[in-house]
């Protein structure tokens, strides 16, 4: 058992917090997920952040730039500022969110308002830096079984 607090801010031990879901739990929600999302980045989890991506967008991940990131900061924090869910089937969210990191160039500061989406008991990322393609009448790339233009589209940041 580690006795190492867990990087995402909760305050809890890494074991009893994002160590669940990094070692396969589903995450019960987006905030959640984006919250173990955060502490796979300071703890050098690719595999972890690959595979809460959308699936559909996991091939275009650059893995290497996405370990290089991971490795080449010091990660200072993070701050949730908000989390909108949004029922239905596939049920989607925003998380709005602010991570601090310091690497060669200085200290840096990123918020963002990331789209998250729930299939299948499982949440992921929609990586809005991997294009999906998938015009409006095409099946949902999240395998809804939907219409793109029912389902994430409008949940996308292009």
């Amino acid at each position: 058992m580690s006795l190492t607090i867990c990087p995402c801010g909760s305050g809890n031990l890494l074991d009893a917090c994002c160590g669940h879901y990094h070692a396969g739990q589903p995450a019960p929600d987006a905030q959640t997920l984006m919250r173990s999302r955060y502490s796979a980045y300071v703890l050098g989890d690719i595999d972890y952040l690959v595979a809460t991506t959308l699936p559909a967008q996991q091939d275009g991940l650059d893995r290497a730039s996405i370990s290089a990131w991971s490795a080449g900061s010091t990660w200072l924090g993070l701050e949730v500022e908000s989390a909108e869910v949004f029922g239905g089937q596939p049920e989607h969210a925003f998380v709005t969110f602010t991570a601090r990191w310091h690497d060669a160039e200085g200290e840096h500061s990123h918020r963002e308002r990331s789209s998250f989406v729930q299939n299948k008991g499982r949440w992921y990322f929609i990586d809005p830096t991997v294009p999906l393609k998938a015009g409006r009448n095409d099946a949902c790339p999240c395998a809804s079984g939907q219409k793109f233009k029912k389902c994430c589209a409008s949940y996308i940041t292009r």
